[in-house]
């Protein structure tokens, strides 16, 4: 086998929001009795995805994180501009926020399993990333999360975090994400093979597959 183990990134690679733009407005709707437009809630959604993707870190356990997400509502009212209690503002941030599996992320762990390749998850993700990927149906050998470690991808600590807890060294392991930028960079800086998954053909080269099942054929 080419490779011992195989590394994956989380969102963007795995996972996916299930309509985030239409639950934030539904969302609004019932907990609040609010109605927004659809350009002002995307707006105020991506507002809240910058914050986190710059924060996720601080979400360790469920304190942290519970004041890490109350400050993800507040940012989203506060674009739109809404006054809301902060119980209510989380029940509405917790409804609007969802994920999926991307289809072909079962048939590339089955696939796995079946060669007995090992797999862990590298995430810039809050600790509760364990869960989300469970109730997907999403099992791993190890996840590790910035929420868990302190350290945010590109840093390749956190890459090496992962091949230490699946006892595989770094020229023998693939990892698979969707940004060259902290996947690449980060898993590259590791000594990690990198392959980066574009399912639009917007980015091709030699390091970048079309789809996850495409890492089965880099056994």
């Amino acid at each position: 086998m080419a490779y011992a183990a195989v590394l994956l990134d989380a969102y963007g690679t795995l996972v996916e929001l299930d309509d985030p733009f239409v639950r934030l407005r539904e969302s609004l709707r019932r907990h609040i009795g609010v109605d927004v437009a659809p350009a002002d809630a995307e707006r105020a959604f991506r507002a809240e995805m910058a914050f986190y993707s710059e924060e996720c870190q601080v979400g360790a356990d469920a304190e942290s994180l519970a004041g890490l997400k109350a400050e993800c509502a507040r940012i989203i009212l506060s674009e739109l501009g809404i006054e809301a209690d902060e119980g209510v503002a989380a029940r509405m941030l917790t409804d609007a926020v969802a994920f999926r599996a991307f289809p072909d992320a079962g048939s590339l762990l089955a696939g796995l399993e079946l060669a007995g390749v090992p797999v862990a998850v590298v995430s810039n993700w809050d600790y509760s990333l364990r869960g989300t990927l469970a109730g997907l149906g999403l099992e791993f050998d190890a996840i590790v999360t910035c929420g868990e470690t302190g350290v945010r991808k590109p840093d390749p600590r956190i890459f090496l975090e992962a091949l230490g807890r699946l006892g595989v060294a770094p020229a023998d392991a693939l990892h698979i994400g969707d940004r060259d930028g902290t996947d690449g960079v980060g898993a590259r800086a590791a000594g990690i093979d990198v392959r980066i998954v574009d399912r639009t053909g917007a980015v091709p080269g030699q390091d970048t597959i079309a789809a996850l099942t495409d890492v089965l054929g880099l056994l």
